[in-house]
């Protein structure tokens, strides 16, 4: 059955699309882009409408740090009901989550929002228990009834090296409860943060996308950790807004969660509407050994759907 979509479909931007997906793979195979093993979403924003076009968008894949961009809008729902106390480390990990894509941080806000804690080994109903408070965080986005979440997992936390005790138990279950995310699930997201079709007050989605506003005038702007150096804003045109959340998996020790690369980025340039390109990809070639193929990607997509997202073109 065909997944509901949230976005509408229009000719020109479906033509771009496709001729985006024909040309992705012959341009960029020598980079380690390769047919089957990438998938892409894109959107623009013609007023109140968004019109789309995806390519393996439902794609379930492991997600490195796109889950951040998740738990960012359930840590700012949980300030505005109540759920948790504002506190100036909890606005720290916000942060550096978004920022630096800081897994410790991260870690930090799943405890606060879930109320658990890693360590230990557990068994019976306190492992039951634990694992029944972990799951809150797919809950949240499950209740906000998006069919394009259906499939994925936000439960586990990020890791820099192996896992241990209850959080290897945890991610061991059903053979391997890793996180994963489909490119039309993170497109969403992106977009809601944008259209306000979150259960966030205007505040809360200002503060949304201020985190994820990227200063490329920033000294640190050319730094890995800064995201924008070697993912899809690394070439843009200094005069175009980006805002974004990257992901990005060397080898882990597990295959399933290898050798990844991922960019969620929305871009606002003079004389454009807003676009937002969603890029998901796997191998080691594209993820590892040529760090410049994400900026000419994100240049060649921006470049690619320049005329179909002309203001002029909006009516």
């Amino acid at each position: 059955m065909e997944v509901p979509m949230f976005f509408s479909s229009a000719p020109d931007w479906d033509r771009a699309g496709e001729a985006a997906i024909a040309e992705l793979p012959r341009r960029f195979a020598q980079d380690g882009l390769e047919d089957g093993a990438f998938a892409l979403v894109a959107l623009r924003e013609t007023g109140a409408r968004v019109d789309g076009f995806a390519h393996r968008g439902d794609w379930r894949c492991y997600p490195c740090s796109l889950v951040k961009s998740f738990h960012l809008v359930h840590a700012l729902h949980a300030l505005e009901t109540g759920r948790v106390a504002p506190h100036a480390e909890f606005d720290r990990a916000m942060r550096d989550m978004i920022l630096w894509s800081s897994n410790t941080g991260t870690n930090y806000l799943i405890d606060l929002l879930t109320g658990t804690t890693g360590d230990t080994l557990l068994s019976g109903p306190a492992f039951d228990a634990w694992v029944a408070a972990r799951e809150g965080l797919n809950r949240w986005f499950r209740d906000l009834d998006w069919p394009e979440f259906a499939r994925c997992n936000l439960t586990q936390k990020l890791m820099d090296d192996q896992r241990y005790g209850r959080e290897a138990q945890f991610a061991a279950l059903q053979g391997g409860y890793l996180n994963a995310l489909t490119p039309l699930a993170t497109a969403r997201l992106m977009a809601a943060i944008f259209t306000g079709a979150l259960p966030l007050s205007p505040e809360g989605l200002a503060r949304a996308q201020s985190l994820l506003l990227r200063d490329r005038t920033s000294p640190d702007a050319a730094l890995p950790h800064f995201q924008v150096s070697e993912f899809l804003g690394g070439h843009l045109p200094d005069a175009a807004r980006i805002w974004s959340k990257a992901g990005h998996n060397l080898w882990t020790g597990d295959p399933k969660a290898s050798w990844f690369k991922h960019d969620m980025i929305r871009i606002v340039a003079p004389g454009r509407m807003p676009v937002t390109f969603v890029l998901m990809t796997q191998g080691k070639r594209i993820a590892d050994e040529v760090p410049d193929a994400f900026p000419r990607i994100g240049r060649f997509l921006f470049d690619h759907f320049a005329d179909a997202a002309r203001l002029q073109a909006a009516a």
